[in-house]
């Protein structure tokens, strides 16, 4: 495994913990006095999330959050240098997984719900979190960073939300987290899986410190001699390294109040309409390449985020976070449509980049099918997150859930009315 040491230091933390960072061990959780460090190892591949990351992390969580003894959690992730795709902390779900389970009924659903319970549970945390962000930080993996304590990002971190490119919906809390952003930036990150580095996501609260890449490891030691999770001595600490930052010109925050009359507009043909609209006008050139993307990715994952992206800003974290397993579930499940599976199958499978949308265009979206995706299950199919101490153990959610859910529900858009209060289940 390629390694990129920066001092002494790290060269003997490296021989130090050698054995215990084989490309077998995803995740790897180590206890330190009151510290306690998970760490995602699979640089190769990203630190995309696995099944068995998502596992890993539970487990980790879970076990440190009844320790009376571990009082900070720092999540940080071992990186190479990736031609070409720099360094990656977490780029999101694994596609190739989720791929791989599309010819059998739920094969993804024990991970989905994994992760969604893991969102929350990282949401309501009792413990003091750090984050220690120094690269690729997307999708569902940006939701290991977003909530804790304190996001620490670097010069070296993208951001991005870029799903309704592949055929998917903003996740992972995202629709909750997105939606409460200023203005309307939440539904441009959302419908264009624009990326925004460290100082961008400092400015717009997503992260609390921005410290120099060539600092990051002197950090970790930091809190680890800190050894305590007081917030005051912990964010203290973290001072000691973070610098004000100042966003660059042409930053895409300093388009804001284009940003929000475009994307106030009441549909995604209307916002695309405004873009265009404004996209004549001197010195806008660079929504070209906005509206570019928006019309490459799947209009049915446009509506579908759009209409999510909105109903969270009235909505709990927890509301939320079901909403979205809801239409995570009946994307796998192809209830409505396979863009997801061929929006995977164009980006990562045969990668010509040339996906066929089902339906082709915004004017044949069907309106009652982007509703469906939203309709309630029944309750005891629902996503169960841990807001009650009895269901704050994983195992007792899951296994609630898999002694409900004796049938797999329908699978398409013809054989429930979407108009319907709860979806009926199927031998």
């Amino acid at each position: 495994m390629a390694k990129d040491l920066q001092n002494p230091a790290e060269e003997k933390f490296w021989h130090l913990n050698k054995n215990m960072i084989g490309d077998d061990k995803v995740v790897i959780g180590e206890e330190r006095g009151h510290v306690r460090l998970i760490t995602l190892n699979r640089p190769r591949q990203l630190n995309v999330i696995s099944s068995k990351v998502v596992s890993l992390l539970a487990q980790f969580l879970e076990k440190w959050e009844k320790d009376d003894d571990a009082e900070l959690v720092i999540i940080k992730a071992i990186v190479v240098l990736l031609q070409g795709a720099g360094r990656a902390f977490c780029a999101g779900g694994d596609l190739t997984m989720f791929y791989a389970g599309r010819t059998s009924k739920d094969a993804c659903l024990e991970v989905v719900y994994r992760m969604y319970w893991l969102c929350f549970h990282i949401h309501s945390y009792k413990k003091t979190q750090v984050a220690l962000v120094n690269g690729i930080s997307m999708g569902g993996g940006a939701s290991f960073m977003v909530p804790m304590t304190f996001s620490v990002v670097t010069e070296k971190v993208v951001f991005a939300t870029p799903e309704t490119s592949i055929g998917f919906h903003t996740e992972c809390g995202f629709s909750y987290m997105l939606s409460h952003l200023p203005g309307r930036l939440g539904e441009y990150l959302a419908l264009t899986g624009a990326r925004l580095n460290g100082k961008e996501l400092v400015a717009i609260g997503f992260a609390t410190h921005f410290v120099p890449s060539e600092k990051i490891n002197e950090l970790e030691q930091h809190l680890l001699r800190i050894n305590s999770g007081d917030e005051q001595a912990v964010k203290a600490g973290i001072e000691d390294f973070s610098v004000n930052v100042q966003l660059d010109d042409d930053s895409i925050l300093n388009k804001q109040s284009i940003i929000d009359e475009c994307f106030s507009k009441i549909s995604v043909e209307e916002i695309i309409k405004s873009l265009e609209t404004e996209s004549s006008k001197e010195g806008n050139a660079w929504i070209n390449s906005v509206l570019a993307g928006l019309k490459k990715s799947s209009p049915l994952a446009l509506k579908i985020t759009l209409k999510s992206i909105r109903e969270g800003r009235n909505q709990t974290l927890s509301e939320s976070l079901r909403k979205e397993f809801r239409v995570t579930m009946n994307i796998l499940r192809t209830a409505v449509s396979g863009d997801m599976y061929e929006g995977i199958r164009a980006l990562a499978i045969d990668k010509d980049n040339a996906p066929k949308w089902d339906p082709p265009s915004l004017d044949k979206v069907d309106d009652e099918k982007v509703d469906f995706v939203f309709q309630p299950f029944q309750e005891e199919l629902e996503l169960a997150i841990p807001e009650m101490e009895d269901c704050r153990t994983l195992t007792t959610s899951l296994d609630r859930y898999n002694t409900s859910a004796s049938k797999p529900p329908s699978n398409s858009f013809e054989q429930d009315s979407p108009m319907a209060s709860t979806r009926k289940f199927m031998s």
